[in-house]
């Protein structure tokens, strides 16, 4: 469409009177919006990438150089380190002469030859002060150590320059790669709680023969590739645990959120999804413009973490290939992609001006909402396709969606800035009805297995009663980053925007634009394989079990008073969960990330420790006092702890094993450890949602009471092994824990429903610890 109307816009004709030149004045000055906007944002894009690559030096600095130089020469003293003299005596003086142009040329490059230099002696100096790792260790309640108050004092230092999202990129530093014995040491460890004493031996066995041989030998190629690359395991996860898997990566991949359970400011899907939309839009131009904050661990610390994933949150699709996909990234999108009632639209959200107003997208909506729509043939099922598997996705894109509207269409889909999903269904939260939040689990999880463009980066989900969800491609980019995304945006919508008495977005459209309609030719064949995808799809929705739980008897504030950390505490309560509904131990996953450094992603903290099983075993043990179970919940959450944050600091155990098993299948070598324990297999898998990440954006007038009416019941993911747990959860204040438990329905030793009144059981149970241990004035 654009295409034709471009080659509309300026015509030619011969006549008997010569070449007769037609044109289209208002196409061409969109033509021309759209070249302006476009250098606009390169020329944006380079300023930033400039100043982030100078940070913590700037303009001012550089003026300071250039007038130290200058004083200085006029009095005849060099402290340019011999370049003044050089390039006015050896290049300029054939030029210009030795006059003061010369001089004042000579300076002024000479100047920017010095800053330069001090700019990344400055860098340099700064990556090596963030290899600091001291201040992770630090014991809580006690005093921070002199060495941790002077680094901490640094970064505020510098973090009060205004650094922008980029600016810490350069100076992070590479992820460490372990030794080979300390890796093979913990792994060991990691695996003592869950194997009998002769499986233990022979893991022993294997564990010796690997370090003292082929090992050695994958570690030192380990060891180049770490000299050689910005982070030595990040490219061959993203490669191999994403883009080079051809099961559908609905349900197995994506990951889903959920906004307030108890807070709908608006039950008009059109006004909800357009407040959000704009909400979106604004967080995007704040990563094009870089200013969205790169500390990411606490506004107080200014910690800064790696940023690289915003840059794919938008704008960002994932592309089948037969063999590995591809991600891909355009640098910039007017549009959002839109589904409803099998049909799929255009969306303008840029008029080639200025972004449209949110009372502007409602319009828009409305139109979709209320427009008599009826699917083109295979239109209604062809999201399946991302449901489905991936080589038959990516057959059936080469040989139908290579040209014409299809061609098109997908385009308009893949480009988009995002996916709008005006749902048909409706969601809520009933503290005395679980089932209700389970359904909107599934919901944003999984949909119909059609209603949902899996490839791309987020589907923004709009139900029917004005809730709001996302369904996320993960291969681009970790909960944490998204998660930051919808907080920011949920404030907005929230707290900010708002809506009027009519449950309407505010203000009033000075534009009416109308969503564009996609168009599909799509034949028989392909139709057919629409159809196997969605069939394909169907049975794995039907085999996926969802149970939440929103916990309300106590939260955090409990679990400090019982010495412990949060996340520990709730590691503990799943291990202990876990042992009541299968009767074992099994390897657990939890995600920790390791954005401290340049580009990293997550590493695995094994919390089935030998300290958590003694836990679990004294809390089905009568015979155990409640102070001793205390004590061994302590000892096991500072054993988690010490994991969690080794995990962080890039002492982790999975991701170094990872990679030495990748060049291990490259050289073809043979590994009877590695045919052990590769791949491993979590039957409980969990994650923690981070929350609180937009505190410096949080208008000073909100009080606790409203931060708990706002809050997020979390997200979650679906089962990742198949006769195994996944579970998700998110501490929400003094009084909250929210859990997403999902399991498979085809395996005959797991139940998500059972799972979650097992745990309910179990956080009585460790409540006790405290009720139980505590002088009767205290309780």
């Amino acid at each position: 469409m654009a295409e034709a109307r471009s080659a509309a816009a300026i015509s030619f004709a011969v006549t008997h009177d010569g070449v007769s030149v037609s044109y289209d004045q208002e196409l061409l000055r969109d033509i021309w919006h759209t070249f302006q906007r476009s250098y606009k944002k390169r020329y944006a894009r380079f300023l930033n990438d400039f100043k982030t690559g100078m940070f913590p030096a700037n303009p001012i600095t550089f003026s300071l150089v250039v007038v130290a130089i200058a004083i200085f020469s006029v009095f005849h003293q060099d402290v340019s380190f011999g370049i003044v003299p050089f390039i006015q005596h050896y290049i300029l003086h054939y030029i210009v002469g030795d006059g003061i142009l010369g001089q004042t040329i000579s300076v002024l490059i000479a100047s920017l030859l010095v800053w330069f230099l001090l700019v990344q002696t400055i860098r340099l100096t700064l990556k090596a002060l963030l290899t600091y790792k001291g201040w992770m260790y630090e014991n809580v309640g006690k005093p921070v150590s002199k060495p941790t108050k002077i680094w901490l004092g640094i970064l505020h230092l510098i973090g009060s320059k205004k650094p922008m999202l980029h600016s810490f990129q350069g100076a992070l530093p590479h992820l460490p790669l372990p030794s080979l014995d300390e890796t093979v040491q913990k792994h060991l460890e990691s695996m003592r709680s869950i194997l009998s004493d002769k499986e233990y031996e022979e893991l022993e066995f294997l564990s010796e023969r690997f370090r003292k041989g082929v090992g050695r030998r994958l570690q030192r190629y380990l060891i180049l590739k770490s000299w050689l690359s910005t982070n030595y395991v990040t490219d061959w996860w993203e490669e191999f645990v994403y883009m080079r898997q051809r099961s559908p990566i609905m349900i197995n991949s994506n990951y889903y959120g959920l906004d307030s359970m108890r807070e709908v400011p608006t039950t008009n899907q059109a006004a909800r999804a357009a407040n959000m939309v704009f909400a979106a839009l604004q967080f995007r131009r704040l990563v094009e413009r870089q200013e969205v904050s790169p500390f990411a661990i606490s506004p107080r610390t200014k910690v800064p973490f790696c940023t690289y994933q915003y840059e794919r949150l938008f704008n960002t699709c994932r592309v089948p290939g037969e063999e590995v996909d591809r991600l891909l990234t355009w640098a910039d999108a007017r549009h959002v992609a839109c589904f409803h009632n099998g049909c799929w639209f255009k969306v303008i959200v840029h008029n080639g001006k200025r972004l449209l107003d949110a009372c502007e997208l409602q319009h828009q909506f409305e139109a979709i909402l209320k427009g008599d729509w009826r699917p083109q043939r295979g239109e209604q099922h062809l999201g399946a396709l991302t449901a489905g598997d991936r080589t038959p996705w990516a057959q059936t894109r080469r040989a139908y969606f290579r040209s014409g509207v299809n061609k098109t269409s997908l385009n308009d889909i893949e480009r988009s800035a995002f996916v709008v999903i005006l749902d048909d269904e409706e969601v809520g939260y009933d503290e005395n009805d679980s089932e209700k939040l389970d359904h909107w689990a599934d919901t944003m999880l999984h949909g119909k297995a059609y209603d949902r463009w899996f490839d791309k980066s987020f589907n923004f989900i709009f139900t029917k009663n004005g809730h709001v969800g996302s369904n996320t491609e993960h291969s681009w980019g970790d909960a944490a980053v998204m998660a930051h995304f919808m907080e920011w945006c949920l404030l907005q919508d929230l707290m900010v925007y708002g809506y009027d008495e009519n449950g309407n977005t505010k203000g009033e459209p000075q534009v009416k634009i109308q969503p564009e309609r996609l168009k599909w030719d799509i034949p028989e064949a392909a139709v057919s394989q629409i159809e196997k995808s969605y069939s394909v799809a169907r049975s794995l929705v039907e085999d996926v079990e969802m149970a939440i739980l929103v916990w309300t008897d106590y939260g955090k504030g409990l679990m400090k008073k019982l010495g412990v950390s949060p996340d520990a505490f709730c590691q503990m309560a799943l291990q202990y969960t876990y042992y009541k509904n299968q009767h074992k131990f099994s390897l657990t996953y939890e995600a920790s990330m390791t954005r401290l450094y340049r580009e990293g992603r997550t590493e695995t903290v094994r919390s089935c420790t030998v300290e958590a099983a003694d836990f679990v075993k004294a809390m089905l043990d009568s015979n155990q006092t409640a102070e001793d179970r205390l004590a061994l919940l302590r000892k096991a959450s500072e054993k988690h702890q010490q994991l969690y944050r080794d995990a962080m600091c890039g002492k982790g155990i999975d991701r170094h094993l990872f990679a030495l098993y990748v060049i291990k299948r490259y050289l073809e070598e043979e590994s009877p450890f590695f045919d052990k324990i590769f791949p491993p297999t979590y039957l409980l898998s969990t994650s923690q949602t981070p929350l609180n990440q937009c505190e410096q954006d949080m208008p000073a007038h909100i009080s606790t009471d409203d931060r708990m009416r706002l809050v997020t019941a979390g997200g979650g993911f679906g089962p990742v092994a198949d006769r195994g747990y996944g579970v998700s959860y998110i501490v929400v204040g003094e009084e909250q824990v929210s859990w997403h438990i999902s399991s498979k329905i085809s395996a005959d030793n797991t139940s998500s429903n059972e799972f979650r009144e097992e745990l309910k059981r179990s956080l009585i149970d460790m409540k006790r610890l405290f009720t139980d241990t505590q002088p009767k004035k205290d309780k």
